[in-house]
């Protein structure tokens, strides 16, 4: 699990989704859950979850992908405590973060993206980036 914005945002993977004491030990209020080929983590009532699934490549519906950025960037803008999750945490849960900070930021996506991305494992599907930032042109 990677904090990106401390005590508030969080990218991980889906073993990390599904360890509840550290997720609440932490604070969380939120998980958006981008990982099609995962089950959904056993949580709380109390949690919000938000399960929008996507591939790790090209060819996801780009109304999906507005709207992972769209919850994500909206959750930050409240400062809900929030976990962004996939399947290995290095692709699509810091491609989204990245598109959802630029977006609340008025920042450069790729710069945004190396900025959360330098010194932790990733591996940023290049044709997936591709569409997440043309989407984030169509953002409203």
């Amino acid at each position: 699990m990677h904090e990106v914005i401390a005590n508030h945002l969080w990218i991980g993977n889906a073993i990390e989704a599904r360890e509840l004491r550290r997720l609440l030990d932490l604070g969380v209020a939120a998980l958006v859950d981008l990982a099609i080929e995962e089950l959904p983590p056993i949580l709380v009532r109390e949690l919000v979850y938000c399960r929008i699934p996507l591939i790790d490549g090209a060819f996801n519906p780009p109304d999906r992908l507005r709207l992972a950025v769209q919850t994500v960037a909206s959750l930050i803008r409240q400062g809900t405590p929030t976990f962004v999750f996939c399947g290995a945490g290095m692709s699509r849960s810091p491609a989204i973060t990245a598109a959802a900070l630029a977006a609340v930021e008025g920042a450069d996506p790729n710069i945004v993206l190396q900025r959360i991305v330098t010194g932790f494992p990733h591996d940023v599907s290049p044709a997936l980036w591709k569409e997440v930032t043309a989407c984030l042109q169509r953002l409203d």
